[in-house]
């Protein structure tokens, strides 16, 4: 399974940046590169290193680095292209860099990568790797801040999203927000998504995808300007998921601040949005539920849809020994984990006890070992090895099964679904097997 893995990173490697996957993704994705970086880290740390500095290098001047950075260049089939985003066009925060990319971004695990890239550094090239992460490191820093200011201007410790794409598409924890939205009429437009999987069960809908676009036209009429957005945009959700990825991120950032030698100004800032993160998380968290809620910044509502993203806390690595143990309890709970038609007791992205459940359709329901990583590094760390080791066994049958490093899987039966030989599950397959 190890060289099959690390055939789908180099199969999918474009010398310096790795496309998520050959057909459906083939540009240069956020998230799915710092999971990329880590599966890169088991092969070669230089590689590794290369495709953080290289997502970097398309960061926007205030901070942002962008959900896609069109790589692949133009004539590429994707859609939507970079013309629907047309970033350059309208502000001068996206000018300048050395592709085109969105105007939106997604969690923040570059910092969790980093962090991973250090521990499998082998001792010979400790110096070199050292020296590339003080030079990035500023970078990310910036990236934090953008996220603990712009995208938190309330100081609540909460992450703001203006996209469904900014995580998990089409998720029901969005499904009340986008219904608000009554006359998306985003113009003429051909997916490319739902030929490339066969399947259109498995993906989002045509009325999803009208919300979806008509979104990014209207962030692109704010000219991407978070005071603007704040102040007009409809979409606007206090994401605890994303929040609870960047408590993570800011924790590995203080780790890493000795060695990258950081600031005693930035070592604050960090120490305060890990603190200011963790309180706001705190605050979305229902004792007796055991569970974590976004919000709708727009109507002031809790999204109490039953999906991962109320296991908040436990990604966030929750210091609460009250929440862990709740959040202990709900995951193995037949809600979840502890559903006994599960085909391994791995976390689904909604809960099969929701209405909204569905087992093939993307974030509806099926398990993505993507999220399973990020629990299982968080169980490792909150002392649960018991768990995190089952967790890791049943992630790599699952893929052992389905024998396609497919992008997310049907709960109930293992089936792979979405895009095969997806970067990023084959990156965590390579941690998992170390």
């Amino acid at each position: 399974m190890r060289d099959q893995a690390a055939a789908v990173l180099r199969d999918n490697d474009a010398g310096t940046w790795t496309k998520a996957s050959p057909h459906l993704y083939p540009h240069q994705w956020s998230w799915d590169s710092a999971f990329i970086a880590i599966g890169w880290a088991h092969l070669d740390v230089r590689r590794a290193m290369l495709e953080l500095e290289q997502l970097f290098a398309a960061q926007w001047t205030t901070g942002l680095v962008p959900h896609i950075v069109f790589r692949a260049g133009p004539g590429t089939p994707y859609f939507p292209g970079p013309e629907w985003w047309d970033c350059a066009a309208v502000t001068p925060a996206a000018r300048g860099l050395p592709a085109p990319t969105t105007g939106i971004c997604q969690p923040p695990v570059h910092a969790l990568a980093l962090q991973r890239i250090w521990q499998l550094t082998p001792p010979e090239l400790r110096p070199e790797i050292q020296a590339r992460i003080r030079a990035l490191f500023p970078r990310v820093v910036s990236w934090h801040r953008y996220l603990a200011t712009r995208r938190d201007p309330e100081a609540s410790g909460l992450v703001t999203t203006y996209h469904p794409w900014e995580g998990t598409d089409n998720s029901p924890r969005w499904d009340r927000a986008l219904a608000r939205i009554k006359v998306a009429s985003p113009g003429p437009y051909t997916r490319l998504d739902t030929s490339a999987v066969g399947d259109p069960s498995q993906r989002p809908t045509d009325w999803d995808y009208d919300r979806f676009l008509w979104l990014v036209e209207q962030l692109r009429k704010y000219r991407y300007d978070d005071v603007q957005i704040y102040r007009h945009h409809r979409f606007l959700i206090k994401d605890v998921f994303f929040s609870a990825v960047f408590v993570a991120a800011n924790a590995a950032l203080l780790d890493l601040a000795g060695l990258a030698g950081a600031s005693d100004a930035d070592r604050g800032d960090l120490a305060g949005w890990l603190d200011r993160g963790r309180a706001g998380l705190a605050r979305r968290f229902d004792a007796g539920s055991g569970r974590c809620a976004d919000y709708d910044v727009r109507t002031g509502e809790p999204i109490r849809v039953l999906t991962f993203a109320a296991f908040a806390p436990l990604f966030a690595r929750t210091a609460d020994a009250g929440q862990l143990a709740a959040q202990l309890r709900l995951l193995d709970s037949a809600g979840f984990c502890g559903d006994p038609r599960l085909r391994w007791r791995l976390l689904p992205s909604t809960s099969p006890a929701d209405p909204a459940f569905q087992p093939h359709n993307y974030w509806r329901g099926p398990v993505w070992p993507v999220i399973d990583w990020l629990l299982w590094q968080s169980l490792t760390e909150l002392g649960c090895p018991a768990r995190a080791e089952q967790l890791r066994r049943d992630s790599l049958a699952q893929l052992g099964a389905g024998g396609q490093f497919a992008e997310y899987f049907d709960p109930f039966t293992g089936e792979p679904l979405g895009s095969p030989r997806q970067s990023w599950t084959a990156a965590v397959a390579l941690d998992w097997i170390g």
